[in-house]
């Protein structure tokens, strides 16, 4: 094996293998102590929300739902928690993970949000198996019905992972602060809406809502810190600055630059220039 061809295998070892496999290892590893986490809120549930629960938390939350119903308000609401369904939340999750590819050239927005979104369904499949428990009466929901087990809610928990990891990666392109701020907001209204028109249309109770939140935000910070990983180790090989709000990573790996070191150096500096349409030109 030749000197140039040795050094070309060690610079895509470190650029590329390294990395990824810490961010791979880092989502599995955190996918698994999400599951063992809902089956963990599984058997604390089991053991402490007894009838008591219910009449202390659950009912009452349900109650002041159905004093707010109005036919139209029903409507409206019934429209917008489709879209967290099994149904909508797969369709906006790919327009909005289109959307990021195209805008930060990557193929790593359907890798954290596909893997993560993938993780949160399993939590969600294996709470509602192992707890099994009943939804609120027909009597006190709004049709159409549903029937599967309870908890936790599937609606909140997915939109809370894609939602969230979907603002995360978009304000690492955004760049003027305004902006982000205002697509967290819009990302934490969505959030608690999705959850609280659960409770309101009698199809979850409260519990089921809060344990989604737990849950997803836990595994959205988790996706985070392999991402983070990711980059710090693509940092150390000379493969690009680590991401930030303030220093995002480039969006082009490896386009500019004739060598090793002037690739590197190039997409170093080029981490720090804006992109068009008020962008930074980097990606998450």
């Amino acid at each position: 094996m030749t000197t140039a061809t040795e050094n070309w295998l060690a610079r895509r070892w470190g650029k590329w293998v390294v990395p990824y496999a810490a961010l791979w290892l880092t989502m599995l590893i955190g996918g698994v102590v999400i599951v063992l986490l809902a089956l963990f809120s599984a058997e604390v549930y089991d053991n402490v929300v007894d009838d008591a629960g219910l009449a202390n938390l659950d009912k009452p939350a349900l109650a002041f739902m159905e004093q707010i119903r109005s036919p139209g308000l029903d409507a409206f609401v019934t429209g917008f928690t489709n879209i967290g369904g099994g149904i909508g939340m797969p369709i906006l999750a790919s327009i909005l993970t289109a959307l990021l590819i195209y805008t930060s050239r990557s193929w790593r927005p359907l890798i954290l949000i596909g893997g993560a979104a993938a993780v949160s369904i399993t939590a969600t499949t294996v709470g509602k198996k192992l707890i099994g428990r009943t939804r609120p009466d027909h009597a006190d929901a709004v049709p159409p019905y549903e029937s599967s087990p309870s908890f936790p809610s599937g609606h909140t928990l997915n939109t809370t992972v894609v939602i969230s990891l979907v603002v995360y990666l978009a304000c690492l392109q955004i760049k003027r602060t305004s902006a982000r701020i205002a697509l967290i907001a819009a990302g934490v209204v969505f959030i608690a809406a999705m959850g609280l028109s659960r409770v309101f249309l009698g199809h979850h109770w409260m519990t089921d809502v809060i344990i989604g939140w737990v849950i997803g935000l836990a595994w959205v910070g988790i996706v985070i810190l392999a991402h983070r990983l990711f980059h710090v180790l693509r940092h150390r090989e000379h493969a690009g600055a680590a991401p930030t709000f303030e220093h995002p990573a480039h969006l082009h790996d490896g386009a500019a630059g004739g060598t090793a070191g002037g690739t590197a150096q190039t997409e170093t500096n080029d981490a720090d220039k804006p992109g068009p349409a008020g962008r930074s030109s980097a990606s998450g």
